[in-house]
């Protein structure tokens, strides 16, 4: 069977642009507004996309007086949007540093149950203290402590779904047996964060389990990922760079003893389309001449953990720590400052960079050129495929299921229609076996 691209739609609000609400065509409240996303679903469904994906984190992100920020659960909104789809896979993101082992696989097995097998969980640790203060903590733990609890936090979720067997549900009327105690499992978990009993309240989804999808790329999130990881979202901008990360995690996936093909690796991508190249730039142009200088400013802060809002605008990017001294989000914070040095860009053309795509890949131009860029990274060897970011909602995306995917359909690199329903069957990945586990007293 030949390969095939694997395409996801990543959601924010009216756009991944920070300016894109100010867009005349742009609601405002639209990041509030179920229907706003149902509409997106359905044209990624339209599309064959494989699924849309919703980022989320437990605290208040960027600053309300400069852009909508606020966010809906994305597994409450995503239940919803199942109801009014049949194939689109349903990502969502979780943390494992301020949420529970049973509450999270509880909500994502609900979820595979809801859709008939679409799930997928987003799995991070959750950077900055801001967060751990609305848990009732002072600071952030370290990183690699963050990653340490995620090992723990996944290893028991997994155990949650196997609680139950396959064939654990009899719904025996005549014996008035509805499931088989011998089948439904404790997991007796005992480790360094988390004491857990079982089994779970949720029989074995139709997934087996929902699909791991997992974001970070530091020395701790690759090694992470290698373990668990079934598609992986990351942020490369060039195709040096997006060949020395695919070529390093497929080698961290064998070494774990899993089949590089396990895992797939999906780097975001910022299409500004238009008709010419020229238009393109021109509405690309309008986007970052619509973004609020002092905005800009605080979401640089946020990368490195340090005051930049003082910084001259038309000047370098200040000094700022080394990724060994970030406790935060160390790859990212590493890739922008290479970018702002590699580049020589001043902090106003940097803030316009990352307005775009927060240090993802931003691409300007025609359908045919957006095509030619997504699969050179495919056949180089760089991507599997793509996390599809559009600047502006609905429209964005709309541009890309209209005009880029058939010409990807043309080249025979992407579906035509879906052959399954659920995620895996999207991603061409198997349902996981049911582990055996200890049965209850």
């Amino acid at each position: 069977m030949s390969r095939h691209l694997h395409l996801n739609a990543f959601v924010m609000d009216v756009g991944h642009h920070e300016a894109a609400w100010r867009l005349p065509e742009s609601d405002p409240g639209a990041n509030l507004d179920v229907e706003h996303f149902v509409r997106i679903a359905q044209l990624a469904e339209a599309g064959t996309l494989d699924s849309i994906f919703f980022a989320d984190g437990p605290v208040l992100r960027g600053d309300p007086r400069f852009r909508p920020v606020e966010r809906l659960d994305p597994t409450l909104l995503l239940a919803a949007i199942a109801t009014r789809t049949e194939h689109i896979g349903l990502i969502a993101t979780a943390s494992t540093s301020y949420t529970e082992p049973y509450e999270i696989a509880r909500r994502f097995a609900s979820l595979d149950h809801i859709s008939g097998g679409r799930a997928g969980w987003n799995i991070v640790t959750t950077a900055g203290d801001d967060a751990a203060r609305n848990f009732g903590r002072d600071g952030q733990a370290l990183h690699h402590e963050r990653y340490e609890r995620a090992e723990e936090f996944v290893e028991v979720a997994l155990k949650l779904w196997d609680s139950w067997q396959d064939d654990a549900q009899l719904a025996d009327k005549d014996a008035g047996v509805y499931a088989d105690g011998d089948r439904i499992r404790a997991i007796e978990h005992e480790g360094a964060f988390f004491r857990v009993a079982g089994p779970l309240n949720v029989s074995r989804t139709p997934q087996g389990r929902p699909v791991l999808v997992q974001a970070g790329s530091s020395e701790d999130g690759r090694a992470f990922a290698a373990r668990h990881a079934e598609a992986v979202f990351t942020a490369q901008r060039s195709l040096a760079e997006g060949q020395a990360f695919y070529t390093d995690l497929k080698a961290r996936t064998r070494a774990a003893g899993r089949h590089p093909d396990a895992i797939k690796i999906l780097p975001g991508i910022v299409p500004v389309l238009g008709a010419t190249e020229a238009e393109a730039r021109a509405l690309e142009r309008e986007l970052d001449e619509l973004i609020v200088p002092a905005y800009g400013l605080k979401q640089l802060s946020s990368f490195f953990g340090v005051d930049l809002s003082g910084a001259a605008l038309d000047g370098p990017l200040p000094e700022v720590p080394a990724e060994s001294e970030i406790e935060g989000t160390k790859s990212r914070a590493t890739l922008v400052a290479e970018l702002a040095r590699r580049e020589s860009l001043t902090v106003r053309e940097l803030i316009g960079k990352l307005g775009g795509g927060r240090g993802h890949r931003t691409f300007a131009g025609t359908p045919e050129q957006v095509a030619d860029t997504i699969e050179e990274w495919f056949r180089a060897g760089a991507a599997d495929g793509f996390n599809v970011m559009p600047a502006v909602l609905p429209s964005g995306l709309e541009r890309f299921v209209e005009h880029v995917v058939p010409i990807l359909r043309r080249r025979g690199l992407f579906r035509h229609e879906y052959t399954g329903r659920t995620l895996r069957e999207h991603y061409g990945l198997a349902r996981p076996a049911h582990r055996q586990l200890e049965v209850i007293a």
